[in-house]
Parts: structure tokens; C-alpha cells; sequence
């Protein structure tokens, strides 16, 4: 059967997974072509989201929630490449993802790199996990990149305060999200992704809805945008039509 870490694995073009998992996303491509897209702009988001949290922000620990099968330019890596200190403490649910990541995933010495075993909605067992790597003491940032996809509402409304809670001010959310309002790209590759995956179920939501996601929080400029025009950079790859996901970086005041 196919698996949604290894789906999103084969797009990001990793090695990862089945023939199970590539035929699906083949599926999924023939139905929505801008699903090729969307892995390369995504990455593009998180790298620049990384530079702007360590380099800018000054933020040194980070909980990246929904962690995914390694790839080069995973979250520890980008970071500890600016600032070799930087705490990261990875999240997930899916024992394949963690096992990889132990095995995969090592820190510079300077800094850490920790696993959490949990949902995405239990942010009790989140935070505990999280604290045998990060110091809730001073600022973190939390990275919940296409994770929240998964959440139906009405929970998903409650991730990100229950998260934030938790933490000092100085802290930040970053979100990208599927979207339901930049084109009909996506909604026939979502309903095949649901048939086939009904444990794993995918939301679209619109702009106002990923808005309502980091509610509370002071939106980092440009605010909530198409994820490709987040704070661009000029080596980013061009693409010829809109990327159909919402990107959100917001600071706790």
C-alpha cells in the first residue's frame, strides 16, 4: 500500500520508497501535473524560512512537526549550517520516519538533534518529547510544513495555540497548506489521494482558513502568501503558473 511519507518522498526525489508509493504518485501527477511543482517550490519555502528564523530571528531551537523521510537539506542540516548550536527536535508518527531519521539525522557537535513519537495533535506528548532536546525557556520555532493538511477540522483550529502555549514570546509558527482558493489544480488529486488513503486524508483549505490556522499570532511580512512568494530569493526556480499553497510565518508576541 502506498505511504504518505513515501509519496512525498519519490516527489522530492528522494529514494525512499515502493513501487506502491511511486505508481500512486504517477496517479496523482497525471490528475493535478502542478503536484511536480509543488515539491521544488515547498523546499524553496522551507530553506528560506530556515535562513530567515536562524539568520534574522536569531532563533536557535527548532520543532519540526511532520518530519518526513530524510533528504538532503533536511531541517538540522540548513540550520546548523548557519548557526552549528541550533537545537532541533523532529516529530512524527510514522515508526518508518522515525527509524530513518535515528539512523539518518545526526547533529553537529555543537548543537542536538532530537525524535519525537507523536501526532501531530497531541500536543501534550509533543511538548514532553520536545524537552528532552529543546529549553521552552527561550524561543522556539515550530515548523508544521504541509503537516496540518492531515488534520480535519474542527482539530486542526487547535494545533498551532495548543503548540504556542507552551512556549515564550519570541517564539514563531511556520506553516505552508494545500490550497482550495489558487486554481482547481488539486481537488481531483486530493479526492484520488483520499480514496486510495483513507486513513491519511487531505484537506484543502483557503487562504482565510490557513489565516485562521496561526490566529493569535503577529504575521511575519509579507504575511500569508502563495508559498513562492515568501520572501523570494533570486536563485528560486521559475514556474509559469500559481503554486497552489498558502505559506505563513507568524511570530508569538
Amino acid at each position: 500500500m502506498p505511504n504518505a511519507a513515501r509519496v512525498a518522498d519519490y516527489l522530492y526525489g528522494g529514494q525512499n520508497n515502493f513501487q506502491a508509493d511511486r505508481k500512486a504518485a504517477q496517479s496523482l501527477a497525471a490528475a493535478a501535473p502542478v503536484i511536480a511543482d509543488i515539491a521544488s517550490a515547498v523546499l524553496g519555502f522551507q530553506q528560506r524560512v530556515l535562513r530567515f528564523l536562524v539568520a534574522e530571528a536569531g532563533i536557535r531551537q527548532i520543532l519540526d512537526i511532520g518530519t518526513g523521510l530524510p533528504l538532503v537539506g533536511n531541517t538540522h542540516e540548513v540550520a546548523q549550517s548557519l548557526a552549528p548550536e541550533c537545537r532541533i527536535a523532529y516529530v512524527d508518527s510514522d515508526p518508518m520516519v522515525l527509524s530513518h531519521a535515528r539512523a539518518l539525522m545526526k547533529s553537529a557537535p555543537e548543537g542536538a538533534v532530537g525524535y519525537v513519537d507523536a501526532d501531530v495533535r497531541d500536543s501534550g506528548t509533543i511538548i514532553a518529547g520536545a524537552l528532552e532536546t529543546l529549553d521552552f525557556s527561550h524561543p522556539v520555532a515550530i515548523l508544521l510544513l504541509f503537516t496540518l493538511a492531515y488534520v480535519e477540522d474542527p482539530e486542526a483550529a487547535a494545533v498551532v495555540p495548543s503548540l504556542m502555549a507552551a512556549l515564550p514570546s519570541g517564539s514563531y509558527a511556520a506553516i505552508y497548506h494545500l490550497a482550495s482558493d489558487l486554481g482547481p489544480a488539486l481537488e481531483e488529486a486530493v479526492r484520488q489521494w483520499n480514496t486510495m488513503m483513507p486513513a491519511q486524508p487531505l484537506t484543502l483549505r483557503p487562504a482565510a482558513r490557513v489565516a485562521g490556522l496561526a490566529a493569535g499570532l503577529d504575521p511575519v511580512p509579507p504575511g500569508l502568501v502563495p508559498v513562492t512568494d515568501w520572501r523570494p530569493a533570486a536563485d528560486d526556480p521559475g514556474f509559469e503558473h500559481v503554486i497552489p499553497v498558502h505559506a505563513i510565518v507568524a511570530r508569538k508576541p
